[in-house]
């Protein structure tokens, strides 16, 4: 059936969206809907439900007070936003950041939602933050904001309804707070609440890597369907830390060259390769890439012209927009971070012929070995880290090659594909499932 013959596509007497949902407003969840809208025509029959993709299952937001260690009471915003549960529980990270809003955790939420179908693991998509610089607050105040968050949406979390994990400035040690403070609500010990935990109360060998693991693992599936050689190809990474790094270290070790890193702290460069491992073990040292001895200095917005074979966004959302896609040199983008290309931008590297690998399905190797966590969880079972990555490669392999077939048959972006494939499994079970009541 062509786009312009299907007679569920939604038309004009749809009912109006709210002005937050609008995808002309500004702001991460615009693009999300945007991405949905461009999807739609290839959806069949099964557009007659494509409102549900448009329309957060539940969104909370909590205020979080917390005694500061100076004696005074401060209050902080937080979210949990669970964007669909046709496929099952909510799955998807939490956020410690100063710029987190309802816009971008419902975007975030709705990824996920796509990611958790696009390799098919068994899970909903939600997401959840809390507008706070961490870097700001002591131990004890970090411990105290992640365990009142923990108890303001624990009327919404668990290990069958929707399962946190680690995101931008948060790690296993939250993790295990949020555990811990759930398991003390409810009156039993729940390690399959939240997933990234540390090893030793429930949590999975390669997690950590996981992710930086899945986006080496579908760069080199795309690479080898463009004909590019991943020996010698020079790489350009923004954000050097768990997705970043990992990646970065693995395309160093298989004979590529990471000429240029850039994060908060800065950009530097240099010709003959930077030394990864050394690199990695500066921004363990100091927090970030900037100083390091072995490369030069670049001005920031320098980066986007560095020339290379693939450029790896691995920071925030919409760092690759329409003023800096026209400088971008790379034959592949493969996306680590969530969101870092504007709709606009995805037209320019495609018209410029650069293979764009979508982050609903380049760092999906996080949840997928969350999901491993979580099997792990309930079965008091663990597996080996070989086992672990054994499995999340072969997941990973399939999906992309389920992605490339789809973009192949229907002429369209990989981004499109991975959202043809996702939206098809959550629309598919919305409408076996039916509405209740």
């Amino acid at each position: 059936m062509s786009p312009a013959s299907n007679p569920y596509a939604p038309t004009a007497t749809t009912h109006a969206l709210p002005s937050y949902l609008q995808a002309d407003k500004l702001g991460p969840w615009g693009i999300y809907l945007q991405q949905v809208d461009r999807v739609t025509p290839y959806l069949g029959h099964l557009a007659r439900w494509v409102e549900t993709l448009k329309h957060p299952k539940r969104s909370l937001i909590v205020d979080v007070p917390i005694h500061m260690d100076d004696g005074t009471i401060a209050h902080f915003e937080g979210y949990r936003v669970q964007h669909n549960a046709s496929r099952g529980p909510g799955k998807g990270g939490v956020r410690f950041h100063q710029d987190v809003t309802l816009s971008e955790v419902m975007a975030l939420a709705g990824w996920m939602s796509i990611k958790n179908a696009a390799v098919n693991v068994p899970y909903g998509g939600a997401k959840g933050g809390i507008r706070v610089d961490p870097k700001k607050l002591s131990i004890g105040e970090l411990e105290r904001i992640t365990r009142r968050y923990t108890s303001e949406i624990g009327i919404i979390i668990g290990p069958t309804k929707d399962i946190p994990a680690p995101d931008v400035n948060t790690d296993e040690q939250i993790m295990a707070w949020m555990m811990d403070t759930y398991s003390m609500n409810i009156g039993e010990t729940a390690t399959g609440v939240v997933t990234g935990k540390p090893i030793h109360l429930g949590g999975s060998l390669g997690r950590r890597e996981a992710t930086g693991r899945g986006v080496y693992t579908v760069g080199v599936e795309a690479a080898r369907h463009i004909g590019l050689q991943i020996e010698g190809a020079r790489i350009a990474v923004q954000g050097f830390g768990n997705v970043g790094g990992i990646a970065g270290k693995l395309f160093a070790e298989a004979g590529a060259r990471v000429v240029a890193v850039q994060d908060h702290g800065g950009t530097i460069y240099r010709e003959a390769g930077l030394d990864v491992p050394a690199l990695l073990f500066h921004v363990k040292q100091t927090g970030s890439v900037a100083g390091f001895p072995q490369a030069e200095a670049l001005a920031h917005d320098a980066f986007w012209g560095v020339d290379g074979d693939i450029l790896i966004p691995a920071a925030l959302e919409q760092q690759i927009t329409e003023a800096n896609a026209g400088k971008i040199t790379a034959r592949m983008v493969i996306e680590g971070a969530n969101g870092p290309t504007t709709p606009e931008a995805d037209d320019i590297l495609r018209d410029r012929n650069v293979l764009v690998v979508p982050d609903v399905i380049a760092n999906a190797g996080g949840v997928t070995v969350s999901y491993f966590e979580w099997v792990q969880d309930f079965s008091s079972f663990f597996w080996s880290e070989d086992e672990i990555n054994a499995r999340l490669v072969r997941i990973m392999k399939e999906a992309f090659g389920a992605v490339w077939q789809v973009a192949q048959d229907n002429q369209v972006t990989l981004r499109t594909a991975t959202f043809i494939i996702g939206c098809k499994r959550i629309l598919h079970a919305r409408e076996m499932r039916g509405l209740y009541p």
